[in-house]
């Protein structure tokens, strides 16, 4: 029996070595379907995939010293969640931190990410390590589809000789997002392209430039399909080329619309472009390429695809630097093997005007824009009754904009949401695509909800082009495509004038193209002979009057927008429609933590049990020979 008393202790041994051995030599090889550089000099690089309810990550650093790792609110160092690990005289480490709001930083106690693999050689430091979505830790941040501001730093020495030198100038931040759902690449790199680039735009040294250049299709006479567009960002130019649309123009245009480019909205543009009202590509600032699904594709070479387009791009230029020269824009990937749909885009939102306005001051403000149950019934009824499938979305707003969400109703009751991101980052926009697919049908609506913050802002900040304008707008990519291009909404212009005490104006209201024609307030005498944007700032506001202005203009009667291409319109375009009676604010869906911590925990206590069985077993059977 005393031999047989020494055998707990040894399992239990042997249990732990082979745990201790397996986070050091490495599980069997995870799956890393996404991966990003993040910083200039590509000496460090983040690889990660979703397994279950947790997150994997994999680091890869031109180190030899400690590798920190992050998930930042801000992208600062300020109460961030933090982990630290690296290999020190051969053995790995791997701790959780966190910092204060003073970015103190301090270990966890509670630690919730877990080494997996940890090697070293010559150059470089590869860590590879898990944490649960959700934890049970206050210190910890949660991992959602929103965007995620990684932070990341190293340094040549380990944690123990470094001490609180820290990383120096080997740290930076960038916005990702984690869940993105696996793309599935069945592309062939022999796949024939088209690039439809600017040539040599000077870029005006000017905060906001939007410019126009007309392209022709290249492929024609036979139906294609578009898999993939890339970006084709000039070297040096990424923060300066803000986003790019690609419009489908009249068919009924000529190669005399492709001689040269113009500044677009500018009363002296071409008539030509006008004619280009249908949105058929987004691409923003930090997005990738995007690759269609399987069984989708962007139509072309058809009398009814584009043949024409127009591709804007969004310069933003707030330092104003002269003498830019910019050749920016798209590639778009095609193939003559059909895929079974065609993919369009309905833009959604709120239709970008001065009708569009935030006070300033705000900590929070709340916009919506309104693809009406009227624009959907009106559209999807007379073409596509079984609805239309959507497979991705990208959310747009401009510098005041902190979080958007595209929310989902069916004969009035709200769904799932359809996207959302709660933590946007004005630099870092692209299409969202969908773990699942969405239907819309008749009878739905959709509702783009925008939250502000203008705390830093003394006066009013207007719906408009400039990145110091704002937009509260989606664009959804779906299939099958039909006629419907724009379905979005304006709120109700009186009574914003009313809410700061106008009485009269001059001139009816008219709306063109996201402008609003000026007109001149007639009473009372403190507004008389002011613009409405000079009365709006003139305006006294208060973090109470904003509020109480929010809850007004949630309210309000919308105009309708319910576009089609060649410029047309669906019947219900203009006609005025109550937004619907919602929940506000919206209930976000409770979130299920689970530590990894006690994950483990309840391992290890699975692993006592086990010797313990094993134990009293072979108590039963008698001495152990």
């Amino acid at each position: 029996m005393r031999r047989l008393r020494c055998w707990a202790p040894v399992l239990v041994g042997l249990l732990c070595a082979c745990a201790c051995a397996w986070a050091a030599a490495g599980p069997p090889p995870r799956s890393y379907p996404h991966s990003a550089v993040l910083d200039g000099a590509a000496a460090y690089r983040l690889l990660w995939g979703r397994h279950g309810s947790a997150l994997a990550f994999r680091l890869e650093v031109r180190t030899r010293g400690y590798v920190g790792f992050g998930l930042s609110a801000s992208g600062g160092m300020a109460s961030a969640d933090i982990v630290v690990g690296g290999v020190e005289r051969g053995q790995p480490y791997l701790q959780d931190y966190f910092t204060d709001e003073n970015r103190v930083l301090k270990k966890d106690p509670q630690q919730d990410y877990h080494l997996e693999y940890a090697m070293e050689n010559s150059t470089h430091t590869i860590l590879a390590f898990s944490r649960e979505l959700h934890t049970c830790d206050t210190n910890d941040k949660s991992i959602t589809e929103s965007t995620v501001r990684v932070i990341w730093a190293y340094h040549h020495k380990d944690m123990g000789e470094a001490g609180q030198n820290y990383h120096g100038s080997n740290r930076g931040t960038k916005s990702l997002r984690l869940l993105n759902p696996e793309k599935e690449e069945v592309l062939s790199a022999s796949l024939p392209y088209f690039d439809l680039t600017n040539k040599d735009v000077p870029v005006p040294d000017k905060d906001t430039t939007y410019w126009c250049q007309m392209f022709k299709i290249p492929v024609q006479h036979e139906k294609h399909h578009v898999t993939k567009v890339e970006p084709l960002i000039q070297k040096g130019h990424e923060n300066l080329v803000h986003h790019i649309l690609l419009y489908q123009c009249s068919s009924n245009l000529n190669d005399s619309v492709l001689d040269y480019g113009h500044e677009c909205y500018h009363p002296n543009m071409p008539d030509s472009f006008l004619t280009c009202e249908t949105v058929i590509f987004a691409w923003a600032i930090g997005g990738e390429g995007f690759t269609y699904p399987p069984h989708v594709g962007l139509s072309i070479g058809t009398a009814a695809d584009p043949q024409f387009v127009l591709m804007e791009v969004h310069y933003d230029n707030p330092s104003y630097t002269e003498g830019l020269i910019d050749n920016s824009g798209l590639r778009l990937i095609y193939t003559p093997v059909l895929r079974k749909y065609d993919a369009g885009v309905i833009e959604a939102g709120l239709w970008v005007s001065l009708f569009h306005n935030i006070p300033p001051g705000m900590p929070e403000f709340v916009s919506e824009g309104h693809c009406t149950l009227e624009c959907l019934k009106e559209a999807l009824g007379a073409e596509r009754p079984a609805g239309i499938h959507v497979f991705a979305v990208l959310l747009h707003a401009h510098l005041a904009g902190r979080a958007i969400r595209m929310r989902h109703f069916h004969n009035g009751e709200e769904q799932k949401l359809l996207a959302y991101d709660d933590e946007f980052d004005f630099n870092f926009q692209e299409f969202q695509y969908l773990k699942e697919e969405r239907t819309i049908l008749p009878g739905d609506n959709l509702i783009t909800e925008c939250h502000y913050s203008t705390v830093d802002r003394i006066r009013m900040t207007w719906g408009g082009l400039s990145t110091r304008n704002e937009m509260c707008l989606s664009y959804l990519l779906y299939y099958p495509r039909i006629n419907l291009t724009r379905c979005a909404s304006i709120p109700d212009i009186m009574e914003q004038l009313q809410f700061i005490g106008v009485k009269e104006i001059y001139r009816p209201v008219r709306q063109v193209k996201y402008l609003t024609w000026p007109f001149i307030i007639k009473s009372p005498k403190q507004y008389k002979n002011l613009s409405f944007m000079d009365a709006m700032n003139k305006f006294k506001w208060s973090t109470s009057e904003g509020l109480s202005y929010n809850e007004l203009v949630l309210k309000l009667p919308v105009n309708v927008r319910c576009s089609k291409t060649d410029n047309a319109e669906w019947s219900i375009q203009g006609m005025t429609a109550l937004p619907p009676e919602i929940e506000r604010p919206y209930k976000t869906e409770p979130v299920i933590c689970s530590s990894s911590s006690c994950l483990h925990c309840s391992l290890f206590l699975t692993l006592l049990f086990v010797v313990h069985v094993i134990a009293s077993t072979i108590g039963n059977t008698g001495t152990f020979v």
